[in-house]
């Protein structure tokens, strides 16, 4: 269950991907954190999950563009970070990140970009 401080932790990682600050998303992750990503095979993805915040921040601002809103949202029923497409009619979700916090860091980062499992987000379903 996300306390009030998890959520404080989500927005400041939201903001600082927002403005692509490898810095700042540095700050947030732990030093044992892991990022899974899913591309389903149809779009670019770690084959393997990616450990330690430098390589983390590789990959997370590797997904990160100026034509991309992002938002907090429910994900799973706890914050996360939703990536919408603002370069193309109707801002299509292109990725989901859901994240476990534990303390005042960001432990582990699952990144959704596989569009069948996305297609829910895109159609608001």
């Amino acid at each position: 269950m996300f306390r009030r401080r998890d959520h404080a932790v989500v927005h400041r990682f939201a903001a600082a991907c927002r403005v692509g600050s490898s810095a700042a998303i540095r700050s947030l992750l732990a030093a044992e954190v892991v990022a899974v990503s899913d591309g389903g095979g149809r779009v670019p993805a770690a084959l393997e999950p990616v450990r330690g915040p430098a390589q983390v921040v590789r990959c997370l601002t590797a997904l990160l563009r100026p034509d991309l809103a992002l938002t907090v949202e429910a994900v799973n029923g706890q914050p996360g970070v939703v990536l919408r497409d603002t370069g193309r009619p109707a801002g299509p979700v292109v990725a989901v990140l859901s994240l476990r916090v534990t303390g005042a860091k960001v432990t582990d980062v699952w990144i959704v970009l596989n569009p069948d499992k996305l297609r829910h987000w895109r159609t608001g379903e």
